[in-house]
């Protein structure tokens, strides 16, 4: 790695952690999510030569960081239920102090988000579908849809209908799915219902679906409830609502997708979504991607979807993380 060449955040958290030593490092990744482990842990393993003057210049950015912060640690449970209450409100922000602050009614739902999807799929495969659609509501939307690829057909129709009409889940269902799962409940059983699922987690699962059981099961839901399906499909993301991503949000979008991948998705778009990327790149580079794309010849329907379908996680995340805002259908509403 150059001297010169600018550190990502994950690559500067990542020269951090090497810096640290292994007990350390190690004391640090236990309070991360296993999204930021894996990211950092995948950072981490492609160091190469990291010469003196990036660690300098990361060890002073992070004593700098902290030096701003002399409060941290003081009085730390009263800022954190303040803050949460101001920006979330009461109901909302009980539950989360609920898991951040006294360990929370889900621990056990929590540690699955830590396993591979096929074993997650395993461990509630015979479970009541009740308790599968509560696991999944539970799960990040990518990782809800890989355990649903791992049931059939009519099993991923009952869950994804149950998810649906998932509002709140009552104290004791979670107590006896962390016994299910062999962990100690923790908190009041008489603490207020945790809310989860709805058609909205419905959508973001979707998303995540590969395109043609996606459509199946869309088409399965419309025969079931067909209101139902068209709220499923007014907040989803689909390729086409890129055309309403903002300029901004387009080129950080574009800087995190291979050409490759890029002349593949479009060849399967319309004029505007192609008119909208080529407005978000220097003149050369769209001049460039229209000759690819004239260039290329014909393509299967399947790869073209599957490139679209890797262009849209990448925008969900980017979206999650607060990098771009996405627009269009699942797009959060801007006031």
């Amino acid at each position: 790695m150059s001297a010169t060449a600018k550190l990502s955040k994950v690559d500067k958290a990542a020269i951090l952690l090497l810096s640290l030593g292994e007990t350390d490092a190690a004391q640090v990744l236990r309070h991360m999510g296993p999204k930021e482990v894996q990211k950092v842990g995948v950072a981490m393993a492609q160091m190469r030569n990291v010469h003196r003057e990036q660690v300098e210049q990361v060890m002073g950015e992070f004593v700098e960081i902290v030096g701003d912060q002399t409060s941290l640690g003081v009085g730390a449970d009263s800022y954190i239920r303040k803050m949460l209450t101001q920006a979330l409100g009461e109901d909302k922000a009980n539950n989360l102090i609920d898991r951040i602050l006294l360990g929370g009614n889900t621990s056990g739902l929590d540690s699955l988000k830590w396993m591979e999807p096929r074993a997650v799929a395993d461990v509630i495969r015979y479970e009541h579908p009740q308790i599968q659609a509560i696991v999944v509501a539970y799960l990040d939307p990518d990782q809800a849809a890989e355990v649903l690829s791992h049931f059939d057909h009519k099993v991923r129709l009952d869950i994804v209908l149950r998810v649906s009409s998932l509002n709140t889940v009552q104290p004791s269902a979670l107590k006896e799915l962390n016994l299910i799962l062999e962990k100690q409940f923790a908190g009041n059983a008489n603490s207020t219902r945790t809310t989860m699922g709805g058609v909205k987690r419905a959508a973001d699962i979707m998303n995540f679906l590969d395109s043609g059981v996606e459509g199946a099961l869309m088409d399965a839901i419309r025969e079931v409830d067909e209101d139902l399906s068209g709220q499923i499909e007014d907040l989803m993301f689909v390729f086409d609502n890129l055309a309403d991503v903002d300029d901004r949000g387009i080129q950080a979008l574009l800087r995190e997708v291979s050409s490759d991948v890029l002349v593949l998705a479009l060849k399967g778009s319309d004029e505007g979504i192609r008119e909208k990327i080529f407005r978000n790149m220097s003149k050369r580079a769209a001049e460039l991607l229209r000759d690819d794309l004239e260039a290329k010849g014909p393509v299967r329907v399947s790869e073209v979807e599957g490139a679209q379908k890797e262009i849209l996680t990448i925008a969900r995340r980017m979206a999650e993380s607060g990098e771009i805002v996405l627009g269009g259908k699942g797009g959060e509403e801007m006031i």
